[in-house]
């Protein structure tokens, strides 16, 4: 049965998609295999992994409410071992288009349990917001990732994001847990990330992540390339930052 993780952050800019792909891609590198579902109107998980989502038919829109077209219709293959169910412009529709459905914040989750089978890890990059598409993502995820970007008001919105996974813990996910949070953009010569450290560490005491992804021009470019760091530039340091992420969520269970 798969790993499903959701990578969120309502806050935007925090690296999030970024980290999404990345991780997502040295995962299959280790030979797991992946699915990268793409839940954020933005696409820009589906055009950082070179999918021309302004183009396609059908999307994670179609499957969200459409019950006729199933998610093995949609996926896209970057990888015999890594797929993606894309985003479509049309996605942005989905929160009014759901308002009237039946447990709708539960239709990522049942669309994805004929999928938990084959593959080892499901990793869903969400919006940058705290609406229905998102808890739709923390409904359909068992474990959540945090990444956090070595700024201050990057720790302004983390009790909220907190209380809002209690909140679907306490009504809608019970077994929902946080797998941990992650910093990205670090430099180690600004101060202030010394200071975002710390203090992610009192939110986190136990869940921080030993590898922390730095300020990196080559991790920005990449998606531009259409390709994961790891592809586009294998040798550099936040393509290493990102590997060591991967493994310690595969050896962290």
């Amino acid at each position: 049965m798969a790993r499903i993780i959701a990578v969120v952050n309502q806050k935007g800019g925090v690296g999030k998609t970024t980290s999404a792909i990345n991780i997502s891609a040295w995962l299959a590198h280790f030979g797991q295999r992946v699915l990268i579902v793409d839940i954020d109107p933005q696409g820009n998980a589906s055009s950082g992994l070179g999918i021309d989502y302004k183009t396609l038919d059908k999307g994670l829109y179609q499957v969200l409410v459409d019950e006729n077209i199933r998610a093995t219709e949609v996926i896209k293959a970057i990888r015999p071992n890594f797929h993606i169910l894309p985003a479509t412009p049309d996605l942005a529709g989905a929160t009014i288009d759901l308002v009237a459905t039946d447990n709708r914040e539960f239709k990522l989750a049942e669309n994805l349990k004929e999928l938990e089978d084959l593959y080892d890890y499901i990793i869903i990059d969400n919006p940058p917001s705290l609406g229905l598409l998102t808890i739709n993502g923390l409904v359909a995820a068992r474990e959540i990732l945090i990444p956090v970007q070595c700024e201050y008001f990057a720790l302004e919105g983390l009790s909220q994001l907190l209380n809002t996974i209690n909140l679907i813990k306490e009504h809608l996910k019970p077994e929902l847990k946080i797998l941990g949070a992650f910093m990205t953009m670090y430099d180690s010569r600004n101060k202030l990330s010394e200071a975002v450290f710390d203090e992610l560490y009192q939110h986190f005491p136990e869940k921080i992540f030993r590898s922390v992804i730095p300020r990196s021009v080559r991790i920005a470019e990449a998606p531009s390339h259409g390709l994961p760091i790891k592809d586009y530039d294998a040798d550099s340091a936040g393509s290493n930052a990102y590997r060591r992420l991967a493994q310690e969520i595969i050896f962290v269970k």
